[in-house]
């Protein structure tokens, strides 16, 4: 269905077996020497290839830490190519963003349950674009699609955003539940400055979250020095918040399974979406005469179109694509709107029964998520005698994911 109604043109790449069978990922954002790369390190209890600490800009290319046990760093052309790891689709990023994108092969015990993507520091104005012949937000955008978790860190004296800082916070919207705050050299405040620099980082963040929700924040410092005296009397709490941190992220693998599934759930219901809009354009389309100015015609009117094919196919307005990236995208479209594919009923009858059928059976799948039996004895049953479970990533496994979804 994507490829018949060109879903890459207009939204993501296609996915691949290496992003379905990934480990989780973790992605790291921030402002340049609020301590990303240094809280890799604490992360991992080491160091690792290609990591460069300073209070200058110092990580000027996107990592991604992956374990392996020959420790090595793999330039981002020949990452791109390797099948089992889920870096594919960045190709269609060009060799700019490429040439600024590694992994370090790291043997920590850490990256065997999950990926880190260390980002490089964004600077203010203009600085952070000069010399870059890639999208950065573009990029992130790419990131936040598929990673489990993103860490936005805040130096304790540095909480202004940048503009780009907030174009790449903009892009995380729609992956709210996967955001997380650390607010990090918190012990270089005494108590009364924290409180009142938290309250500061909380309001900064409420005009760029744009959520009714209030994002979860983590207060410490995140390296392996010792607590500065200034924040001695904060000790317990740093160790505290550093806790639930770890926990927040040993969480991930559990979750993994279901969220892939969720992920591909909200993508199969957008391409159905995706395949009635481009269905209904073309048949919007003259045979012979006009195609131009229908075309002008059609992009202007994109909102009366996407009603109409609400309406015509009882969809839910959640689940269409964001009006303005859409117009962009058929406005920069090389090529007549006539030559787009017509609308196939089959073809999503094929995908609506695959949410029907298939995704709910491969829900099923993972452990702990099948319907318990109802003990015997009259008793009423209750949900919550049943014993957690924990879900093993091994039970689903890319091949089974793409043969179910298979349409």
């Amino acid at each position: 269905l994507e490829e018949t109604y060109r879903f890459p043109d207009f939204h993501s790449p296609i996915l691949t077996e290496g992003e379905i069978g990934a480990k989780p990922m973790v992605m790291l954002m921030g402002q340049y020497s609020v301590g990303k790369t240094t809280f890799i390190k604490h992360l991992l209890g080491r160091d690792f290839p290609g990591s460069h600490v300073g209070p200058e800009p110092t990580t000027d290319r996107f990592m991604a830490l992956v374990h392996s046990e020959d420790e090595k760093t793999i330039p981002g052309n020949a990452l791109a190519l390797q099948t089992h790891l889920p870096f594919g689709s960045l190709r269609e990023q060009g060799g700019g963003f490429l040439s600024k994108f590694e992994a370090a092969c790291v043997n920590s015990p850490i990256l065997q349950k999950i990926t880190l993507i260390d980002t490089p520091g964004i600077l203010s104005g203009e600085k952070q674009r000069i010399g870059r012949n890639y999208d950065f937000s573009e990029v992130i955008k790419w990131f936040a699609d598929r990673v489990d978790r993103i860490l936005l860190l805040f130096d304790a004296h540095k909480l202004d955003i940048s503009d780009e800082f907030r174009t790449c916070i903009n892009e995380l919207k729609g992956h709210d539940d996967k955001v997380r705050v650390v607010l990090n050299k918190s012990d270089s405040v005494d108590p009364q400055q924290l409180l009142r620099v938290h309250g500061a980082l909380m309001w900064s963040l409420g005009k760029c979250l744009n959520t009714p929700e209030v994002v979860r924040v983590y207060v410490g410092s995140f390296w392996d020095e010792p607590i500065d005296q200034k924040g001695m009397c904060n000790a317990d709490l740093f160790e505290r918040e550093k806790t639930d941190l770890i926990n927040d992220l040993k969480s991930l693998p559990k979750g993994s399974a279901l969220r892939k599934v969720n992920e591909i759930v909200k993508r199969t219901r957008l391409a159905m979406i995706h395949a009635h809009i481009i269905g209904h354009i073309r048949n919007q389309m003259p045979s012979m005469f006009g195609k131009e100015s229908k075309q002008k015609e059609i992009i202007e009117n994109l909102a009366d179109i996407f009603n109409d094919v609400r309406i015509a196919n009882n969809l839910t307005p959640g689940d269409f694509p964001h009006m303005g990236e859409f117009k962009a995208k058929l406005e920069g479209y090389n090529g007549s709107f006539k030559d787009l594919p017509g609308p196939s009923k089959s073809k999503i009858l094929r995908v609506n029964e695959a949410l029907e059928k298939d995704l709910p059976y491969l829900i099923k799948m993972v452990p702990g998520m099948q319907a318990p039996s109802h003990s015997s004895g009259g008793a009423e049953f209750n949900p919550f005698d049943a014993p957690e479970a924990k879900i093993n990533m091994s039970t689903i496994d890319a091949h089974q994911m793409l043969s179910l979804i298979h349409i």
